[in-house]
């Protein structure tokens, strides 16, 4: 056996013996509801999708894959409100590009129920949830950004309008991150649940204390490593975690 063929050998022991890459997404119960939780660490390639560098909208976790090929999502979820269209209801930025302003008023629906917030991914690739009309004040540097609402944490407060025990339930998705700004985890209740309900897994459940609501009952989640590829009508914007 010559050198070149030893070595070979070695390397493919060594691939053979070393431990796969954790999956971003798990599964876990609180309170007796099922959650999945998918997970991004500052600095990996998360990003934002809405349109094809044609202008066509993605709408779909196929379509989102099929043009990252030979890359792939590791997981990803819809990301924000939309209008009829699926264009973004509040700011919405794509590598660096913003393509919808910023909403600052209330309103009608979830959206407006201020506070709302921006989920923001910075530069440096950190994340940071900021409350819309700090926002506006600050004008933070994002790479990506989407603007959605409610808040469903603030400060590890809860919105002050979720009531216990309201009757509004459904399946909801959102995002929390970590107080450094160096975690975001991308939640989906496997049940129906209420706001408040939803918004104490975030504080409770995962130790958080900033959180922003995304969507309710058209919530769709891509996780391979939880053999989850939920369908649905088009999307607008989605969050997405990228893989070689």
């Amino acid at each position: 056996m010559t050198k070149t063929m030893i070595a070979k050998a070695i390397l493919a022991l060594l691939a053979m013996a070393a431990p796969a890459l954790a999956d971003p997404c798990r599964t876990t119960t609180f309170e007796g509801t099922p959650y999945a939780v998918c997970e991004a660490q500052a600095g990996q390639d998360l990003r934002l999708f809405l349109s094809a560098p044609d202008g066509s909208l993605l709408g779909s976790f196929q379509r989102i894959d099929d043009a990252l090929a030979p890359r792939r999502l590791a997981f990803a979820m819809n990301a924000g409100m939309y209008h009829a269209d699926r264009s973004p209801v509040g700011l919405y930025v794509e590598n660096g590009r913003e393509s919808a302003g910023l909403v600052t008023a209330a309103g009608p629906g979830n959206f407006g129920m201020r506070p709302n917030g921006v989920f923001c991914i910075r530069p440096d690739g950190s994340f940071a949830i900021t409350e819309s009309r700090a926002f506006a004040d600050a004008r933070p540097d994002c790479r990506f950004a989407t603007q959605s609402g409610p808040m469903l944490l603030i400060g590890g407060d809860l919105h002050p309008r979720f009531l216990p025990d309201s009757p509004s339930r459904y399946t909801r998705n959102g995002v929390g991150i970590s107080p450094d700004g160096q975690r975001a985890l991308f939640v989906i209740s496997g049940g129906r649940v209420n706001f408040h309900e939803f918004a104490r897994f975030f504080r409770d459940g995962l130790g958080l204390r900033d959180a922003l609501y995304f969507d309710g009952n058209i919530s769709r989640l891509y996780a391979p490593g939880l053999g989850r590829n939920d369908f649905g009508f088009p999307m607008g914007p989605v969050v997405g975690l990228v893989a070689d």
